[in-house]
């Protein structure tokens, strides 16, 4: 094998190591060979190849000692250097906590990844009661506000690519997709928000808006939401929608200057 195809083959291993790690959502649940091959598409033999290695090296553990997998600490030392070395969440988290306090809602700050919602940064307030979300959190793109804020906010072709890859790894469901993506589009283009009410789980709601941020420009989604039975949708626009735009203004300004590439 010559060096080209030797530095292939670690690039490959290398990115599905990220794709079995990346398989872990921060609600952290253990995870199985079986359900790390439904999530990461790999076959079966290379996940248990991976996981072994994974094992191996710190960044996985077996849960009791059985078949199911946890992310161990080699992986939260990454994920604490991250954020310990992130300028952008260190400014970001003050305004972030002082909307999240005057509102009692959670709110956070969300990336692309692949066909899901990133959240780099999140704060909640004291009295909130919401879903079991945090920074690391996944979200599906196509059923949230979140999600829906960020694929308004992009140039048209890089939205129309990335709506047609969410409809086709939704099948049955993407005539149900597309017209809610028009019904939120909609609301942007008017309002300047999307909403979106019991899709992502029962009794929670969330309200997003698209946000260009730092020196490179980088589009992301600011969200804020909770849980609520029978939510009044009307009044809580009304008290959340400009406390989240001023919110937004204050962010753009403040992280002008720092480079939030995603």
């Amino acid at each position: 094998m010559n060096r080209a195809d030797t530095q292939k083959g670690v690039t490959l291993t290398v990115e599905r190591g990220l794709a079995v790690l990346g398989a872990f959502r921060a609600a952290r649940a253990s995870l199985s060979n079986a359900e790390l091959v439904r999530r990461t598409g790999l076959p079966k033999s290379t996940v248990s190849r991976l996981t072994t290695t994974l094992i191996s090296v710190g960044y996985l553990r077996r849960v009791g000692g059985g078949r199911q997998f946890e992310l161990s600490a080699g992986a939260l030392s990454i994920g604490h250097a991250y954020l310990e070395a992130n300028h952008f969440t260190r400014l970001a988290n003050p305004v972030m906590q002082k909307l999240a306090d005057k509102l009692d809602l959670s709110v956070a700050l969300a990336v692309p990844h692949h066909l899901d919602m990133l959240y780099v940064a999140w704060r909640a307030g004291a009295r909130i009661a919401t879903l079991r979300l945090g920074v690391g959190s996944l979200l599906p793109m196509q059923s949230t506000a979140v999600g829906r804020a960020y694929l308004y906010a992009l140039p048209e072709q890089q939205r129309e690519q990335l709506i047609a890859a969410l409809l086709e790894a939704a099948g049955d469901d993407a005539d149900k997709i597309r017209r809610n993506l028009q019904v939120a589009f909609a609301d942007l283009e008017q309002s300047g928000v999307c909403v979106s009410v019991g899709e992502y789980q029962r009794n929670a709601y969330g309200i997003a808006l698209p946000i260009v941020v730092g020196r490179s420009s980088t589009l992301m989604a600011l969200n804020c939401g909770a849980v609520e039975l029978e939510a009044d949708m009307p009044a809580i626009r009304r008290r959340v929608v400009p406390e989240l735009k001023a919110a937004a203004d204050t962010l753009t300004s403040i992280l002008a200057d720092v480079d939030c590439a995603a």
